[in-house]
């Protein structure tokens, strides 16, 4: 495709049959091969109903949030020959025009055949729609922020797969349950699942210390903010209007030391969804997690890993989905220490 092929005017969501008979735009399927000329992505079904900022950071990898959207908002990204705005949805059949751009890194990241496959052999379950990996802690789920590529990069090169999406996140440190859609419908619902927040996830812990009560909510309204460097972190202040209300549910299963320091096992349910919640939640009531080296910075445990994992999934429709403990979190737990039941 060349910068010669025109397009007229058209309404939004009338896509078909804005370009003339002897030129077609590109499938938002494939890859964009060349960014630095004016590209035209038709969108398939599997981009249907997703924003036009989300659509856009599938493809541009490499080039930062910032000037994507600004990219928006100086009328260098058009929908069907209309302006547009980063909430915007897309519908199939909608053609999206890039204007060139020159990428941060343009080459496809080098990912190694074993780690591919090593991930294939995490996949606790799979169905048509739907895979759910035991991540590895240490990994980050999508590349960006310096990395060239994370977990869904990967799996969509093992897989060979053109639709492979993220439904949720966990932190680059913490391992377990992530899941990852197939198809188009089973992200949009399993993702209202989690803003309905009828999906619960489980999560195992360590944490310093030894809760008085074996049970309690942890309701504590929590902060996003960026310190100097840059890095984003999160806490609790009730006093800001900002803070958005999150509320955690925890259990402790067992009480024992390591290296000397009292130590517990608990299970953390979270009821919100809110980044780092379960981290700054046990720290905000004094008992942060081991190897936590944003919220617990004076860990005298000798952990060198985040004690946090994502171990069960409930979704409605499916059987209890689980991930066993690593064996490094494991290895700390005394033999009559029991996980709890499924």
């Amino acid at each position: 495709m060349t910068n010669s092929k025109t397009i007229t005017d058209a309404p939004v969501h009338e896509a078909p049959g804005i370009f003339n008979s002897k030129t077609r735009p590109q499938s938002a399927d494939d890859e964009i091969s060349n960014f630095e000329k004016v590209n035209y992505l038709e969108v398939t079904r599997h981009q249907h109903d997703q924003r036009v900022d989300n659509f856009l950071l599938n493809r541009l990898k490499g080039l930062p949030k910032p000037h994507i959207y600004k990219m928006i908002r100086s009328d260098e990204i058009r929908v069907n020959n209309k302006r547009c705005k980063a909430h915007d949805r897309l519908h199939r059949e909608d053609v999206v025009r890039i204007a060139p751009v020159k990428l941060a890194t343009r080459d496809k990241p080098i990912i190694s055949t074993e780690f591919a496959k090593s991930l294939l052999a995490r996949v606790v379950y799979e169905d048509d729609g739907l895979i759910v990996l035991n991540k590895p802690s240490g990994i980050a789920v999508h590349g960006g922020s310096g990395l060239d590529f994370g977990v869904i990069e990967a799996m969509r090169e093992v897989t060979n797969k053109k639709y492979l999406e993220l439904i949720h996140r966990i932190d680059k440190d913490t391992s377990g349950l992530l899941m990852i859609s197939k198809k188009r419908s089973t992200l949009k619902s399993l993702q209202q699942h989690l803003i309905d927040r009828t999906i619960q996830k489980h999560y195992l812990c360590l944490i310093k210390g030894q809760p008085a009560m074996n049970e309690q909510r942890i309701d504590a309204p929590l902060l996003r903010y960026t310190v100097a460097s840059g890095e984003r972190r999160v806490k609790v202040d009730p006093q800001d209007s900002q803070a958005k209300e999150s509320q955690t549910d925890i259990v402790v299963h067992g009480r024992f030391m390591v290296a000397s320091q009292p130590v517990s096992l608990v299970e953390a349910k979270p009821l919100t969804g809110r980044t780092h919640q379960i981290r700054v939640h046990l720290a905000h009531i004094g008992h942060a997690i081991l190897g936590d080296n944003k919220y617990n910075v004076h860990d005298k445990s000798g952990v060198h890993r985040l004690c946090l994992h994502a171990w069960r999934l409930d979704i409605p429709g499916y059987e209890p989905i689980i991930a066993p403990l690593p064996e490094d979190v494991a290895a700390l737990l005394p033999a009559d220490v029991e996980l709890p039941k499924v």
